[in-house]
């Protein structure tokens, strides 16, 4: 796979966030069943995580089942969950060297894909060329509510001073805690919102949207949405100049 030479090898996002919607769309208008659509997003999903690896990604996030996708025709449903088991398979983690997690609200997942999961996770948890996070049963609702539960819980118990919560405390508390926030998030299928996906951790992420369905989402597409991202300068609240000057004091350092 050639790079693409709009992107920065030095700037590579440290962490993507991907919201992979269209598969439905793409098999319905092909004639088939949204399952094969499914099946379809299962290969795009080896794509990218080869080729992250490969431009040196550290953490994939994959917005795979959000809990409002519960609320999806029974028949729908059930194929996902079969698509998560079946594709759980260790070639594509231990051929990238690609530790696996999964975020969400686990315990609403069959039996079997629970079983399924904890295994992955066990199998690959050495390996360390980038971590790839299955966002399963998720919302960040959800997981806002979990999380000031969980705090209000330690406050009453007296492990928490309340007047020390903040910023940091919320964070310690969200599934995520175990990596940092997503540089660049990745929507594709043409729909342009966040749907209840890491809403605390993408504060100040770069957001890119794209028409392309989620199982035609391949290399190139990739290289296209991270030149995006580094043809953006990321303020994180200060002005142009601050940052520019911050730049060229990095610089002087880096040449001394």
């Amino acid at each position: 796979m050639t790079i693409d030479t709009n992107i920065d090898m030095n700037r590579i996002p440290r962490h993507i966030a991907i919201i992979m919607d269209g598969n439905g769309r793409w098999a319905t208008e092909r004639g088939k069943q949204r399952s094969y659509g499914h099946q379809a997003g299962v290969e795009a999903v080896r794509k990218i995580t080869s080729e992250c690896t490969r431009l040196g990604v550290e953490y994939l996030t994959l917005y795979t089942f959000s809990t409002e996708n519960w609320n999806r025709p029974a028949d729908e449903v059930a194929a996902l969950m079969g698509l998560v088991f079946t594709s759980l398979e260790d070639e594509i983690f231990m051929k990238n060297n690609v530790r696996f997690r999964v975020i969400g609200d686990l315990d609403r997942l069959p039996a079997e894909v629970q079983e399924k999961l904890h295994e992955t996770m066990e199998h690959t948890k050495d390996n360390s060329a980038m971590t790839m996070v299955v966002a399963l049963s998720y919302s960040s609702k959800w997981e806002i509510t979990r999380a000031v539960r969980d705090i209000a819980a330690e406050a009453k118990a007296g492990k928490i001073n309340v007047d020390e919560i903040d910023e940091d405390t919320v964070a310690r508390h969200m599934q995520t805690a175990f990596m940092p926030d997503p540089d660049l998030l990745i929507r594709t299928g043409g729909e342009v919102r966040i749907s209840n996906y890491l809403l605390w951790q993408i504060a100040y992420a770069e957001l890119y949207f794209c028409d392309t369905y989620w199982p035609d989402f391949d290399e190139a597409c990739l290289h296209k949405a991270i030149a995006s991202y580094q043809s953006r300068q990321r303020r994180f609240g200060k002005t142009e100049a601050q940052v520019e000057n911050n730049d060229i004091t990095q610089d002087n350092k880096q040449t001394r």
